[in-house]
């Protein structure tokens, strides 16, 4: 039931520049706080007219206070898989390489035993080629094969079947922490680079919007008469590829696995009915929330159904909202198609002003950082 995916109006006048903003480097989060849910956050209040007052400095603790009773609140249960592995190169002759070891990045499964990936250096990893991924005590633990190459360092490799693939993943793989965060994984990471409510294994980043969350700040929600209902949306290849065209209206992003469960449809569909306020927690939600408001619109007449398929959809300014009213989200980086998403829902301007406070009271940004909640 996914649909024809259909593109919203983008504005043909915007170009990634006009998303640019200065940022420290210092104030990029390497680490989480020190304890989880103990985050800033900046709420943002777009209702109000430009010019006026909207922001206010709180912390993520305030955020069910912030909920009204009746509130739908909208979380995605994707579990990262330890997905950065590192391999050597038998080449198509059974030569193995001597030196040096190839990252390979899985970014999303193509297939019975097949993975897309990326690989680094990629100019070494040829098709045909076999890559050797061992275990700690020195065993092969998984094999590959080269099957084909992409124009940005992309591959499709063929894994050798084996007993358990992601029982042997969290045995010899890394968390895939996000290039800007410059350091190697560590222990903790396996803990604090997933959310508490995470279920349905397959993203090779985290919906870091809800990394905030403790089992207390969801028991809180709830005792509040917030409704709390999951989706999925598997995080791919198109968090770590930048974008490669200037106008926003030539974007286009890599598609993305999700899945509507049957409960969450008709939880959706009764919040709509009565009017009551969607909340998203982070912009994986809101991505697959209004593509499914789109695809229902195109098949079911308006009404949501349980169903699973793939999106690639962009959201940017010129899009119209079917289902979020307000969301939770981390700071994005500069010139990405996140801060673009957050921009068409609250405005480009309150945004940038928003984003150039946050820089000025010291924020942390991306991943690990701190938090806005936009309503």
């Amino acid at each position: 039931m996914t649909g024809p995916e259909k593109k919203q109006p983008g504005d043909p006048a915007l170009r990634a520049s006009d998303f640019d903003f200065a940022l420290p480097e210092e104030l990029i989060a390497q680490q989480p706080p020190a304890e989880r849910g103990t985050s800033r956050m900046l709420v943002v209040d777009r209702s109000l007219p430009p010019g006026e007052p909207s922001l206010a400095d709180r912390s993520f603790a305030d955020f069910p206070t912030l909920l009204n009773p009746g509130d739908l609140l909208i979380l995605n249960d994707s579990r990262v898989i330890p997905a950065r592995l590192y391999a050597r190169r038998v080449n198509a002759h059974g030569k193995q390489e001597a030196a040096g070891l190839i990252e390979v990045l899985l970014t999303a499964p193509d297939g019975a035993g097949n993975w897309n990936a990326l690989v680094r250096p990629g100019r070494k990893v040829r098709i045909g080629d076999r890559l050797e991924f061992a275990s700690p005590s020195g065993s092969i633990a998984l094999e590959a094969e080269v099957l084909a190459s992409g124009e940005f360092g992309e591959r499709t490799l063929r894994f050798a079947p084996t007993e358990d693939f992601f029982a042997t993943l969290e045995k010899i793989g890394h968390m895939p922490l996000p290039p800007y965060i410059k350091r190697e994984d560590q222990t903790g990471d396996r803990e604090r680079y997933q959310t508490v409510f995470a279920q349905e294994r397959g993203s090779v980043a985290a919906p870091t919007a809800g990394l905030h969350f403790t089992p207390s700040v969801l028991e809180a929600i709830a005792t509040r008469g917030v409704e709390i209902a999951k989706l999925t949306l598997h995080v791919g290849l198109g968090t770590f590829s930048p974008l490669r065209v200037e106008r926003v209206d030539e974007i286009h992003l890599h598609s993305e696995r999700y899945m509507l469960p049957a409960a969450t449809a008709e939880a959706l569909n009764r919040a709509r009915a009565e009017g009551r306020r969607i909340v998203a927690v982070g912009t994986t939600a809101v991505r697959t929330l209004e593509h499914c408001a789109l695809t229902a619109e195109t098949l079911c007449g308006g009404q949501l159904q349980a169903h699973s398929g793939e999106t690639s959809i962009f959201i940017s300014p010129g899009h119209e909202f079917r289902i979020v009213c307000a969301m939770l989200t981390n700071f994005h980086l500069p010139k990405s198609s996140l801060l673009m998403l957050v921009s068409a829902f609250a405005g480009r301007e309150r945004v940038l002003e928003a984003y150039g406070y946050a820089v000025r009271e010291r924020y942390r940004f991306f991943s690990y950082g701190d938090c806005m909640f936009i309503h």
